[in-house]
């Protein structure tokens, strides 16, 4: 048993309210009407130069990031298509997994830029998961682990086929809000992803 001198005070404001159920909703419905255009896999759609997103952090929200990434690169091939929703989702799983982004009630934001020669991905989360905070003035960019391509490889894929397949990629060093960044050129031919074809 607790001795009563444990327990903190309550909150008289405060009522506890029974949990709430889970319902079943279409991913659709949590997609505000101006911004379902996001979402469609249609190349004819007009071009964009900027396109930005918030997501919350349920697992159950993929296939909605996974139909925006695709639907960036929506005016691109199927193989363009499918390397750069690959690579994004990569973003958001290290978003989701080492961030406070992967919380209950965490978010973070992806945002595509339409350049002439290629996309370029940006996912900002909300920081170290462990609340670790970069001091003023200094940067600790991420570093891919060497082994992170080895078929025996548990963690560490991420940022290892970032480094392998897109064009160029960054983040901006801070551990309290993390940018992490991928441009993928159109043009594939040198890129590994074809070569292994």
């Amino acid at each position: 048993m607790v001795p009563m001198s444990a327990v903190p005070p309550r909150d008289p404001g405060i009522i506890d309210l029974p949990p709430l159920p889970q319902a079943t909703l279409p991913l659709w419905d949590l997609v505000p009407a101006r911004a379902r255009h996001y979402f469609h896999h249609d190349p004819d759609r007009g071009a964009y130069t900027t396109r930005r997103y918030e997501f919350g952090s349920s697992l159950e929200l993929l296939p909605l990031v996974r139909a925006f990434l695709n639907t960036c690169a929506a005016h691109r091939d199927a193989d363009y298509r499918h390397l750069f929703t690959l690579l994004g989702s990569e973003l958001v799983n290290n978003a989701l997994t080492h961030s406070r982004s992967g919380r209950p009630h965490g978010r973070y934001t992806l945002t595509c830029r339409r350049r002439s020669s290629g996309l370029h991905l940006t996912c900002t989360d909300q920081g170290d998961v462990s609340g670790r905070t970069t001091p003023a003035g200094e940067t600790h960019p991420l570093v891919p682990d060497p082994r992170g391509l080895d078929f025996e490889a548990e963690h560490g894929r991420g940022l290892a086929m970032l480094d392998a397949l897109a064009t160029g990629w960054g983040d901006n060093g801070i551990a309290d809000l993390r940018q992490v960044w991928f441009f993928l050129a159109y043009d594939l031919t040198d890129n590994r992803w074809t070569q292994a074809a």
